[in-house]
């Protein structure tokens, strides 16, 4: 991003009975995060985004944790979609596309992604083990599907083998990570238009 370029940012809060979220996330950042949501699994993959695609991401959740994971976990992905797609603005001059492969000892995940501003969600993992203590790996699709509908982005996941469920869920992440960096980096050839024949995204 040039130097006088306005900065790819966005902070949004949102509150509802079941969940206190806020989010504030820049694109063009070095990485730096700061995230607590009371899920430290779910702590531990959103650093591993932020880091991996050179966002700076803060993370604030407060939910109903004594009843289950999925209202905070679900309501955290509805509003870093919002703050995506906000950040990106127009889309003007990105990339728009990207592809990374991420492997971890045993495990590849493979994510391909398109900020088309048409919302799709293909996510093919299989799970050893849906658990990590009592944390149920399940309801990251659930994250992702929140993400893709509030982002519009296309996003398509996919374990291609893997044995250890700690494994799998960190290296979709940071391949989901490598794959919006590139998709959201702003490409030079594009002297500002939009990557489309329809003219807009």
């Amino acid at each position: 991003m040039k130097k006088d370029a306005a900065p790819r940012q966005a902070s949004l809060h949102r509150a509802t009975k079941e969940t206190d979220i806020r989010v504030e996330w820049t694109l063009d950042g070095s990485g730096e995060s700061k995230i607590d949501t009371g899920i430290r699994f779910f702590d531990h993959m959103l650093e591993l985004m932020a880091k991996h695609g050179f966002f700076d991401l803060t993370v604030q959740a407060k939910g109903d944790l004594d009843i289950d994971e999925h209202h905070t976990v679900e309501d955290v992905g509805i509003v870093m979609g919002k703050a995506l797609h906000q950040a990106l603005g127009e889309k003007a001059g990105i990339k728009r596309f990207g592809f990374a492969s991420a492997p971890l000892d045993e495990t590849l995940a493979q994510v391909t992604v398109d900020l088309s501003g048409r919302p799709f969600l293909v996510y093919n993992v299989n799970l050893p083990d849906r658990k990590i203590k009592a944390f149920d790996l399940g309801l990251f699709e659930d994250f992702f599907q929140a993400f893709v509908t509030q982002g519009g982005l296309n996003l398509h996941i996919n374990l291609l083998y893997g044995r250890n469920p700690h494994h799998i869920m960190e290296a979709i992440f940071k391949a989901t990570a490598k794959a919006l960096d590139q998709a959201t980096m702003l490409e030079e050839r594009l002297a500002g238009k939009v990557l489309s024949t329809k003219g807009t995204l």
